[in-house]
């Protein structure tokens, strides 16, 4: 049985002493199981030390939020940060921080692969070293991969090859997100910070204007009991854009270079099969195009939906009317694409630019509305009986 207990104050009773030395920052979506062992493992290993901690939950639909509230209510250093309509493990930690007074900001997942009982030796190094940072790594003496296979060892070993060109510092895990800051150097680098992804450590190192102060702590990293791990191909392609961005000075946000990319793929495939169609099977020009456009629109709707806006993503019976609805919200630009190109040819326009600046013109106009009507920010349902039944649930959680 786990039972969570109320954590006293350390040192005197006045006022500063209300403002813990030490804020631990979990971002968490469907962690329910893991929330209490996190908690738990936490007090085992900063006994001694002036500390909280704060789940920043982006609603998740399992109950996660009302687990950590019910054992808030059993430990005053466990905190809440509810997120109604947002998404985003960078931007999480980002405001979790903010919401923090601490003189130091530690971030850790929710799932138990980073080892809290690092977090001593990490604050030590804080308090004697005066650093910026002190990084938990899996590649630096005392580190280890734990049980990951090499597949996944070969892909972080090209991400720390990759983010070492963007933070100006040279560190053996820079793609860790368990890591410790000095809530000085957070609010020196927090407005440049792009808060997209899910590597919020190469944001922050890359943000510095000055050289950072580092340190490490090896660690091993331990395999998950409960949930499922949110690290995809998207992750890795949001992660890559992150890298660049900073490389051409934080000029385009993540989510627009990801539509560019989308749009560039369907540019591709509507060229193509113009080309197919005009040269190989010599059709008209106009209904090559509209073949065309339609093959480029169908394919855009899908690698956005898995892509771009995968936080709003349309899953089940709701991907048929989405569809619908960005061909609807599209259809004007795929006739402005048809019209424009076709005025564009007749009047002595070679065919094949006069097909890209068809598409020019329509992308403008899908850019536009995509994120208004076919993804739009999506209300969250009803809570009402679902939190009445979380509560009943989470009590139940928190005590065995």
């Amino acid at each position: 049985m786990l039972i969570l207990t109320r954590t006293a104050d350390v040192g005197s009773t006045n006022e500063k002493s209300l403002i813990p030395e030490l804020s631990i920052v979990i971002p968490t979506f469907n962690e329910r199981d893991n929330v209490p062992l996190v908690i738990q493992h936490l007090q085992d290993a900063l006994a001694g030390v002036n500390w909280e901690v704060i789940f920043v939950d982006d609603d998740s639909p399992d109950g996660t939020p009302e687990v950590v509230a019910a054992c808030a209510r059993e430990a005053s250093n466990v905190r809440l940060l509810h997120r109604i309509g947002r998404r985003g493990l960078a931007s999480a930690c980002i405001e979790g921080m903010m919401a923090s007074q601490a003189t130091v900001v530690a971030v850790m997942d929710g799932d138990l692969q980073h080892d809290p009982a690092i977090l001593p030796e990490m604050l030590d190094r804080i308090r004697r070293d005066s650093v910026d940072i002190v990084v938990g790594t899996r590649n630096a003496e005392g580190g280890s991969m734990g049980q990951f296979n090499r597949r996944r060892r070969l892909l972080s070993r090209m991400g720390q090859g990759i983010s070492n060109c963007v933070c100006k510092c040279q560190l053996s895990d820079p793609m860790s997100g368990f890591f410790m800051v000095r809530r000085g150097f957070f609010m020196e680098v927090v407005y440049d910070l792009r808060g997209e992804g899910f590597k919020i450590l190469v944001d922050m190192l890359a943000s510095a204007r000055r050289p950072v102060r580092l340190a490490e702590v090896g660690y091993t990293f331990r395999q998950r009991n409960h949930g499922k791990s949110k690290l995809d191909v998207i992750t890795g392609l949001e992660y890559l854009f992150l890298i660049l961005n900073k490389l051409i000075g934080d000029v385009i946000p993540v989510q627009l270079t990801m539509f560019l990319l989308v749009g560039g793929l369907g540019l591709i495939t509507h060229l193509a099969s113009l080309i197919y169609l005009v040269d190989g099977r010599h059709m008209h020009f106009v209904t090559a195009q509209i073949i065309a456009t339609s093959l480029a629109m169908t394919e855009n709707f899908f690698l956005n939906n898995l892509i771009t806006f995968r936080d709003r993503r349309l899953h089940g019976r709701r991907v048929v009317p989405g569809m619908l609805r960005f061909v609807l919200a599209c259809s004007f630009g795929a006739w402005a694409n048809v019209v424009f190109a076709r005025a564009l040819n007749q009047s002595g326009v070679e065919w094949l630019m006069a097909g890209f600046a068809g598409i020019v013109m329509g992308s403008v106009w899908n850019l536009s509305v995509s994120s208004f009507v076919t993804w739009p920010a999506r209300r969250p349902p009803s809570r009402s009986y679902r939190a009445h039944e979380g509560l009943v649930d989470a009590t139940e959680a928190v005590r065995g």
